[in-house]
This record gives structure tokens, sequence and C-alpha cells, in this order.
């Protein structure tokens, strides 16, 4: 019977867990549980005795907490303090940076889903709208990006002052100050409409609204700075840079060796306290025409001129390019994508003190102000360039594989086309639904460094896989460059998006998980506080409060796990119905795994985690595909669960649940203590692997929304730029789509005839005349096919020149010298 006994109170006890339930229900509820067990004649004494004596224990150290602290937490805390990894400033510096927002909820392993399902969606004003409708239009009507990129290199005059005078330089820039004072969605719906049309425009308009002189302003200039540039750059008369990299700093930026130190000299003939320089930075996007740069150093002050510390840190400052002894103007050239970047170099550059950025506040603080504005940044501007390719591949590529025939099929409708086309139309929906919940969230006031770390990494690994997909469905459509040639700089921009603003293996190996485990986690975060408290006392109830928090913690996502891995989640809540409710408690299931996983790595491990950067990338890749499905979900509910859209929803839902098990799976089989990861396999996936990748039938209703004209094409791919002018051959896959469909059913009609011997000609034109006598087709229907087969053939066509490139050729007419670059005609 003590079987029996012990089983009920193992149960009990895994009730109260599940429930994460209060101190006091934990202190009644066990001695009346083992008093009725004994008057039950459930427990023997030897049994009840050990029982009582473990209760008695545990409550005594919690009614006393100074001898809990004093024999239990010291120890603990000491011991944490040994394994505990060490913090640079800088990376402290990025911990603190923004706030936590969903992501806190993911790695609680219980989201609130009414929480999400809440929050606003993105939405424009009428004045938002009317710019991406006018001047961005208008702006993308002109943009020629084979002039751009193969005949000039560099934009145009006119699309230079075209961008200027639209106020596309200043759309972070306050009205007050002469901007456009957009939202973030606003932002990225410019930046994405741009970049469908032109990589190098998109570039040149991201710059300066992104991280640069403009938002380092705005959070901590001066009122004189704000007053002296902020209407400047909004009209774009003065054009920023921002240089923080150079060759021996990258990724990591904290290290920059660029140095000022504080001292006296010359300005303006007068003698003035300020900073000597000595920088070599490379990559700066805009600096070649940039007249104002914003610079990050560390700054040195050996005579304490205005620092107690002769080493007060990062600083920024904003320098303007005819400074005496700053050297720029040369160009690198990005893969011949060509938006302007290059060097920039100081030798002996004197600024006066006020141009740090924040004035003498702003000395030493730089780098505080540089991760706080990324944790912003990097959410917008790449995400939206991101997802602008993946509806251009959905959209162009879709048409394409439509209008494109071989061995009389659509290449659209053969297997193995179909799962290159699903994969860029269920990525596409997924990078749109993260984007936007990142957006709506800066939109709200919250800074999510992690978040806008997730999306960076992983919408621009997405637009990688999406768009090599799109160059397979193309074949050699897709690599002959040309006016004609939707994604071929597209294709060349991948590497640009996946290096800028931290680079993606650092990005996902030591960033997402690494800083999400200290700042998303309910408790990490105290302990770290509390273990670096120098007031001892202070120290130890701090760090006694969380440490046992974070084992009540523990417990419950120990007994949510065990119970969803028996259920798969099924009895879990959701505030959905229907296909998505499943969804939500599965995600309900990984949350949960993914949280206790966690804990176990971080316990187990301590510091060396952060050593393992492999084990880290997979814990974060976890807690990025959980953000993503549950972006998913949230733009599925937000559109109204439409019935069309439902296969996208499926697609990338299943695609994020197998990638979440494959991140668990390859972490487990890593792991060092082999009976901890046995344990979590167990537990987390008693009945087996339950997450496969979307099936083939589902790759197939993916296919079909993206293959024709529809609605949920429409709104998967909404917001790229689309035209009706038909000398450009995006308006021509338009139309070549639509006649294509509207021919299928009668081309179907004549294969069927001719399969039945009704027809013996074997042309084609003869073909259809002889249907059309005997009755089999009408004219109409003729009319239609030979549209179709007009439009096809227009489209199907690729760029072709001279054997002598357009360069060469002028250069020759005018005499000037050809270079060998010019008669193999690079772009």
């Amino acid at each position: 019977m003590s079987i029996l006994g012990i089983t009920l109170i193992l149960v009990t006890l895994w009730g109260l867990a599940y429930g994460s339930a209060r101190s006091i229900v934990w202190i009644v509820v066990p001695p009346i549980l083992l008093v009725s067990l004994q008057l039950a004649g459930l427990l023997s004494t030897p049994v009840s005795v050990p029982l009582w004596l473990l209760y008695a224990g545990t409550l005594f150290f919690y009614v006393m907490p100074n001898l809990r602290q004093e024999w239990i937490t010291r120890p603990l805390l000491s011991a944490f303090r040994k394994v505990m990894p060490a913090m640079s400033d800088t990376e402290k510096a990025a911990l603190n940076a923004g706030n936590v927002w969903w992501d806190g909820e993911l790695f609680s392993g219980q989201p609130d889903w009414q929480q999400l399902l809440r929050h606003k969606s993105c939405k424009l004003t009428q004045r938002e709208q009317a710019f991406l409708d006018g001047p961005v239009q208008a702006l993308c009507d002109k943009l020629d990006d084979w002039q751009i990129t193969h005949q000039e290199q560099d934009l145009p005059a006119e699309i230079w002052q075209s961008i200027k005078d639209a106020g596309l330089f200043g759309m972070i820039i306050p009205e007050s100050y002469g901007g456009l004072g957009f939202s973030a969605y606003a932002h990225s719906q410019a930046v994405m409409k741009i970049a469908s049309r032109s990589v190098t425009a998109a570039v040149t308009v991201m710059v300066p609204n992104s991280l640069g002189p403009a938002k380092l302003l705005m959070h901590y200039g001066t009122d004189a700075q704000k007053s002296q540039y902020l209407n400047r750059l909004a009209t774009g008369d003065e054009i920023p840079c921002f240089a923080l990299t150079g060759p021996k700093a990258g990724s990591d930026a904290g290290a920059i060796p660029d140095r000022g130190i504080v001292t006296y000299g010359e300005f303006g003939g007068q003698e003035t306290l300020g900073i000597q320089l000595e920088f070599d930075k490379r990559y700066i996007t805009l600096a070649p025409i940039a007249t104002l740069i914003g610079l990050a150093f560390k700054l040195e002050d050996p005579d304490h001129l205005v620092s107690e510390d002769t080493h007060p840190g990062i600083t920024v400052a904003l320098i303007p390019r005819d400074t005496p002894g700053i050297s720029i103007g040369q160009r690198h050239m990005p893969l011949n994508l060509p938006f302007q970047n290059g060097p920039i170099i100081g030798k002996d550059v004197f600024i006066p003190l006020d141009w740090v950025i924040g004035g003498q506040d702003g000395i030493g603080n730089g780098w505080r102000m540089l991760v706080e504005c990324l944790s912003e940044g990097r959410g917008i501007s790449l995400p939206a360039l991101s997802t602008g390719a993946g509806k251009q591949a959905s959209r162009y590529t879709g048409a394409y594989a439509a209008v494109r025939s071989q061995f009389g099929t659509p290449i659209g409708e053969f297997e193995g086309v179909e799962e290159a086309l699903a994969r860029i139309a269920g990525l596409t929906y997924q990078m749109d639904a993260a984007r936007k919940l990142t957006l709506s969230a800066l939109d709200d006031g919250q800074t999510p460094s992690v978040i806008s770390a997730i999306v960076k990494y992983h919408l621009t690994e997405r637009y990688r896989q999406v768009i090599n997909d799109a160059m397979d469905v193309q074949g050699g459509s897709g690599i002959c460059l040309g006016p004609d040639n939707l994604m071929g700089r597209a294709y060349q921009a991948i590497p640009i998006a996946i290096t800028v603003e931290g680079a993606n293996i650092l990005t996902r190996s030591m960033i997402i998980f690494g800083q999400g485990a200290i700042r998303c986690h309910p408790f990490v975060l105290k302990e770290f506080n509390a273990a670096e408290n120098p007031n001892q006392p202070e120290a130890l109830k701090a760090f006694d409060e969380a440490l046992f928090s974070h084992i009540g913690f523990v417990l419950t996502n120990f007994a949510r796990t065990f119970w969803f891995g028996i259920t798969h989640g099924r009895l879990s809540d959701s505030p959905m119905d229907g296909p998505a409710k499943h969804y939500v408690q599965r995600l309900n299931w990984m949350s949960s795994a993914f949280a206790l996983t966690a804990d176990m790595a971080l316990m187990t491990l301590g510091g060396s985690l952060k050593r393992k950067e492999r084990l880290s990338a997979r814990l974060g890749d976890m807690l990025s595909e959980l953000y993503i499905a549950s972006a998913t979900l949230k733009r599925y509910h937000e559109e109204g669960m439409q019935t069309a859209d439902l296969p996208l929803m499926r697609w990338a839902m299943d695609d994020s649940l197998y990638r979440i098990q494959h991140a668990l799976r390859a972490l487990l089989r890593n792991l060092p203590i082999r009976p901890l990861a046995w344990m979590l396999r167990l537990l987390i996936f008693p009945t087996g692997l339950p997450f496969y990748k979307p099936t083939d039938a589902l790759d197939h209703q993916v296919t079909r929304l993206i293959l024709r004209p529809g609605e949920a094409r429409d709104r998967l791919t909404q917001g790229i730029y689309l035209t009706d002018t038909q000398t450009q051959r995006i308006a021509q896959l338009e139309a070549a789509l639509i006649a294509v469909t509207e021919a299928a059913p009668i081309e179907k009609t004549l294969r069927q005839a001719k399969r039945a011997g009704q027809l013996s000609s074997r042309d084609e034109d003869a073909v259809i005349e002889e249907a059309i006598s005997l009755g089999i087709l009408t004219p109409t229907d003729m009319e239609k096919i030979m549209k179709a087969r007009r439009l096809r053939n227009q489209v199907i066509q690729v760029n072709a020149f001279d054997g002598l490139s357009e360069n060469v050729t002028e250069k020759r007419k005018t005499g000037d010298k050809v270079s060998l670059l010019d008669r193999l005609g690079v772009a």
C-alpha cells in the first residue's frame, strides 16, 4: 500500500509544481496529505517518518531565513561566484541595453498568449500611407537598377535629389526638427518597397535612419547639437555616416583600437580643451560622400582634464568632413552593389570637446549609446530588406514558374520545383510575421535587444534561403544580369545583409542566447547582480530570494514539460480556436521544454557555456523559432484567420516546430553530461519525436497560392513595388501570369483533344485553327491562347549585349584608355 501512497504524494507534488502553487499551499497541503494517507493505511510508519522529517527540515529552513541564508545560500553564492562567467564593461552595457518583451514570456515556459493577441498590430497613419503611395512610389518609378549598378555605379543625381526632396533621410527625425517623424512600421515599409526595386537605393536610405548621427542625437545629443544638425540631416543638407568598424575591430567592436586623448589644442585660432584623435575605419556606408561623420573611439584622459578616470572608455563624436587630418573619399565596392561605402582615416585630428555627442556628459558613454540604438535599428532595416526579397521571390519567381513551361507543363507543377516554391512562400510568411511583430513592439515603446538580434539573424538567413531557391527555379533567367533580371542583384546582396550590424555566425553563437539567457530569464540576471554586489548582507539576501525562486521555477517547468510530453500539450490552455489551437498548445510544450533545458545547461555548465558556442547557438535557435512561430500565429489571428492563408500558416508552424526539435536534438546529443541529456530526452519526448517537415501535400497547397493570382498571393507580397508600365519586367510578369491562368483550361481542352485523336495537325497554329473548325475551341479561346503564348515568350527572354560592354564601346569612341576590367565587362 505504501507504493500507492508514495504515488499519490508524487502526483500531488507534481500538481503543485505544475500550477506554480504559492508558498502557503506548499506548507499546508503536504502535512494534510501525509496525515490522510496514514489514516487510510496507505503509508507505513517506516515510510512516513522520513517523509515527515524531510517536510519538517524544509519547513524549518523556510521559516528561518537567516539560518537558511547562512547554512545553504552562502556556500551556494560562493560557488556561483567561482563559476560565473566574467563580463567586460561592454558586455554589461549590452546586457543592460533595451528591455525584455515577448522573449521574456517565452523564456518563462508559460507564455501569456492573451497578452500577445491583445498587443496592437502594425498600422500606418493616413499620412504615412500617402507617403508610401506618393513620394516612395514615385521614387521607385524613377529607379533604374541596371543604370545604377552597371552603367553609373552610383545613384544618378536625379535620384539623390529625389531622396532628399522626399525627406527619406529624415524618416526617424521628429517633425519639430524638419523630419517626417514616422513610425518604425512606416520606416520599414518604405525601406522594403525601395529594396524591392533597388538594393543600392534602399541601403542609401537605410543608413541615415538606422544606427547613425540622427538617432544618436535624438537620444543623447545636447539641445545645441540637435538644433545644429537635425534639421540639416532631415533635409539632406548633411549626409551622415557612422564610423565604428576598423581593420582590427569588426564584430568585436568593443575592442576598437582608435584613440582619442583629452588635451589642449588650437581650434579656430584659440587654445581649446578638446580631443586629439588617431583612427582607421573601413566598410563605412556613405563615407565617400558624407559631410558629417559619427566616430566611435576610446577616450583617454591621462591628465584628468575632464574625468577622474584616465580611461573613460568608448566615446562618440560628430565631426565635419572638412576637419583637418581626415582622409575620406575612396570607395569599397561591396559585391558590385555600388552604394557609397569606403574607408575613413584620421591623423592628428583635433576636435573641441563639445563635438562629443551629449557634450561632457557623453564622455565614456559611447558603447551604451551604440548598443541601445542598435537594439532598435537592427530590428527595422535589415529585416525590411530581407522580407522584401522574400516577397519579390514569392511574386516574381512564383509568376515565372507558372508561365515558364518544360515538357509541356508549367515548371511550378513539378514536385521538385514545388518544394523550392513552398519554401519561398512559407519562409516569406514567417519573415513578414516576425518583422511586423517586432515593429509593433518598437512602435509601442519597447526596445527588445534580444528580439532585434533574432530578427536580424534569422530573417537574413531566410533571405539567403529564399533567394537561393528562387535562383534555382529561375535557372538561366536568374543568372543573366540585365535590366529584366529581377533577382540577380538581390542574390548579390545576400552576403552584405549577412555581414553587417553583427556578423551572423557570431550573432547566433554568442549573442542571441548568450544575452538572452541573462537578460530574458526571470532570475539569472538577479542572481548575477546579487553576486556582483559588494555589500555582502545585501548580496546574500538578494541571492537567496532569486535562488529559491529560481528553484521553484525549475520545478514548475519540470512538471509542465513532463505532462506536455505525455499529452503533446493538448490539454494546455489556448486562446485560439480551429487549426491554430493545436499549434499554440505545442508551443506551450516547447516553451516549457526550452526553459527547462536552458536552466539545466546553465546549472551544469555554468560559465563554460559561454565558451561552448555551438550549444549556446542551439539554445538560441530554440528561442528564435519560438518567437517566429509566435509571430506567425499572431499574424494569422490579426489577418482574420483567412481560409486561403491556412496552408501558409500550417507550413510556417510545421517548419518552426521541426527546427525547434532539430535544435533540441542536436543540443542533447552534444551535452557533455550524458545522463542529463538522456533524462531530458525522455522527459521532453517520452513518446518519440513528434515534429516533421511540412508534407509534400502541404507544399503543394502552398505553392498553388503563388502560381496564380489571388488575395492570398497579394497579402503575402503586400508592400513591394508594383507597376502597370508594360515596358518593365514586373508588369510583364503580372500580365503573363493572368493571361496564362485564363488560358490554362483552354490549353487543357486542346491537349485532351489531341490525346483523343481529334486533332491531326502538328503545327501549333494549325492545331488551334483545326480545333476552331471542329468546334472544340471558339475564336475567343484562340485569342486567349495566343495572348498567353505571346506574353510567355516575352517574359522568358533574357537580356543580351554586344560583345563589348557599353562602357568599353563608349570609351573607344572617346579615345579613353580601356582597362582590363573594362574589356572583361565587369559590372
